[in-house]
């Protein structure tokens, strides 16, 4: 069963009001990522600590960045049923978690940051892991 919406509202919010799209079906994670060109970045959120205290805040930060995807779209673990198992078919071969972040260049998978870098961490830390994939999947790419 789904989180009710009034309980996550403001933790969707957190990404939504910074320009994140939110993806909450499997048809729109499609064509969300069915462009093919450039760097996609699904931020797949979470009711969790870690989510709020270094997941979002480092997201935010990472992405203020020179050098970052093209675009960025967030589905929820635990509500967005669908479109969360969307996103992680597309990376089959690592295990579920949230929070996490997929990153897609030209439709393809190329990184994966799962859980542990969110769990004990802080959003300096967060972003630093974040600019790095950025700094590699985006070369040549700014913003």
């Amino acid at each position: 069963m789904p989180y009710p919406e009034e309980m996550i509202s403001w933790m969707r919010a957190e990404l939504a009001d910074n320009g994140i799209n939110e993806l909450k079906t499997a048809d729109s994670v499609e064509k969300f990522l069915g462009d093919k060109q450039g760097v996609a970045m699904v931020v797949v959120n979470s009711v969790c600590g870690c989510a709020a205290g270094a997941a979002r805040p480092g997201i935010l930060k990472a992405l203020q960045n020179a050098v970052k995807p093209d675009k960025v779209g967030t589905v929820f673990a635990g509500n967005d049923t669908d479109a969360v198992a969307a996103v992680r078919g597309k990376m089959p071969q690592v295990p579920p978690s949230s929070p996490s972040v997929y990153i897609f260049k030209n439709g393809e998978p190329v990184s994966y940051v799962p859980r542990h870098v969110f769990e004990g961490g802080n959003p300096d830390s967060v972003a630093r892991k974040l600019i790095g994939e950025f700094e590699k999947v985006c070369a040549g790419q700014t913003a």
